[in-house]
């Protein structure tokens, strides 16, 4: 796990990395490989895989995102759009939780800068 992910990843997956050590440099070795396998930017895959944690109603993977997509230079504003495309294919109630994490993650990313 790098640094930084390491610094920011909640209690839980550190937990499980610390007592799983091979099982979590097998994840960061997919997720390396899975970044590099396209042209897609590392701003657009943060988006995408917004939407994919919208969709399977993922909380912590999608702040997870929302903190990378950020950090790759998404604007607020993209970051609400990727959250309310989901409107018509996961429903009202998954996209509006959805929001409410993706705002709760920013404000506490401009807390700590």
């Amino acid at each position: 796990m790098t640094q930084e992910s390491e610094l920011r990843a909640p209690a839980t997956f550190k937990a499980f990395i610390e007592r799983f050590p091979e099982l979590g440099a097998a994840h960061e070795s997919v997720g390396a490989a899975v970044d590099q396998i396209g042209p897609l930017d590392a701003k657009t895959c943060a988006l995408i895989k917004m939407g994919i944690c919208i969709g399977a109603g993922l909380e912590s993977a999608l702040r997870s995102h929302v903190r990378r997509a950020l950090h790759h230079g998404a604007t607020h504003e993209e970051i609400e759009q990727t959250v309310m495309l989901a409107m018509n294919t996961v429903g009202f109630p998954r996209t509006v939780a959805s929001w409410q994490w993706a705002r709760q993650q920013i404000e506490r990313d401009q807390e700590d800068a």
